[in-house]
């Protein structure tokens, strides 16, 4: 499988990451051996990067992730996790469960939102933990949304510290949301962001900011949420859209769709996860798997063949917008070998207000 170095930080990603909320008990419970063959399903298939956090499921992605990562060589693979949720133990806990938040287990812990400097070493300090690792390779600041100054002025200046520490090697944002991450990119250091959901076949919100700005200072975007939550799997009455009903004229857009890609023999669920790839600065599809058989037939769907004629097929149907870029077929794209390689840019300068400052 095809892999991507972040910047200059080293860490390399494979095209698809594994995105292990699903085996946190994400709506449902998933059994202890299902998420390990998930997990399992995704190495045999190439897949190098995995993607957790405290939030999922209290702890138990980390747990499992780390369980089934155990015995393998650790310069092989790539972990990363989040800050700004610290688990608590919930004084009432265990007799309700967290189905509220998401996640079927029980409540024995709370989340506390948290982004001072305090709290990220606490974080990442349970999180190795839960894990069993002696480092993650990315720490991302989960959802600050709400908490943006701290995140700025506390959070963010502490992973830069850990990274320049070699405690971690790349630090970055997770959000489904542009304008805090494109204010991450213009005013940090941050070395990638982790999109959920802004940069799909339904919706591309990301192209105004976030990834130009990524492009343009060599950073890297992992895109998550390709399917919109599930809506580009299989789009029907009923289905899910960015976690809520999917109303009429989106349905509609999306079966339209499906009957583009469906005319040039590919599943709508192949073109969403290979349409990112549209753009220079996407280096990973993040998809989230409860079990091997989801694992496998991403696999698939993510190496079928997308020819170009589909991608014209959706603009000439106003499905696509002219100016969003997309893939170039597999036959076409230069032989990254022969491709320049890209220098790494240094570290420990300020050049936007916040590297190697103390807050």
């Amino acid at each position: 499988m095809r892999a991507t170095t972040l910047g200059g930080t080293g860490v390399m990603v494979t095209e698809l990451s594994f995105g292990a909320a699903g085996i946190g008990n994400l709506f449902r419970p998933v059994t202890d051996e299902a998420a390990f063959a998930a997990v399992e399903a995704a190495w045999d298939a190439g897949v190098r990067t995995f993607d957790t956090a405290p939030h999922y499921g209290l702890g138990l992605s980390e747990r499992r992730l780390g369980v089934a990562l155990r015995g393998r060589d650790r310069d092989t693979y790539t972990v990363s996790t989040k800050v700004g949720r610290l688990l608590e133990r919930h004084p009432e806990g265990g007799r309700g469960d967290d189905l509220a938040h998401g996640f079927a287990v029980p409540d024995t812990h709370r989340r506390v939102w948290d982004f001072s400097s305090d709290g990220v070493l606490r974080s990442l300090e349970a999180s190795l933990d839960r894990l069993g690792l002696d480092r993650v390779d990315i720490a991302l600041l989960h959802d600050p949304d709400h908490h943006a100054e701290q995140a700025l002025t506390e959070a963010y200046p502490a992973l830069e510290r850990l990274r320049g520490e070699g405690v971690v090697k790349a630090i970055g944002i997770g959000v489904n949301q542009c304008a805090l991450p494109a204010r991450f990119l213009r005013e940090t250091d941050i070395d990638v962001v982790l999109l959920a959901g802004r940069y799909t076949l339904l919706e591309q919100e990301g192209l105004a900011e976030v990834l130009p700005e990524a492009a343009a200072r060599g950073r890297n975007v992992i895109v998550g949420g390709v399917f919109n939550s599930g809506l580009l799997t299989d789009p029907k009455p009923g289905s899910m859209y960015d976690y809520a009903p999917t109303p009429p004229h989106v349905l509609d857009r999306a079966l339209c769709m499906k009957a583009v890609t469906e005319r040039h023999g590919v599943p709508l669920r192949a073109a969403a996860l290979r349409f990112p790839f549209g753009h220079p600065a996407v280096a990973s599809v993040l998809s989230g798997a409860r079990s091997a058989e989801e694992v496998r037939d991403t696999v698939d769907q993510l190496r079928r063949t997308v020819p170009a004629e589909l991608w014209d097929g959706l603009r000439a149907e106003g499905l696509l917008p002219p100016h969003v870029p997309v893939p170039v077929p597999a036959a076409a794209q230069v032989d990254e070998a022969d491709r320049p390689k890209e220098k790494s840019r240094r570290r420990g300068g300020d050049r936007h207000g916040h590297a190697g400052e103390h807050r």
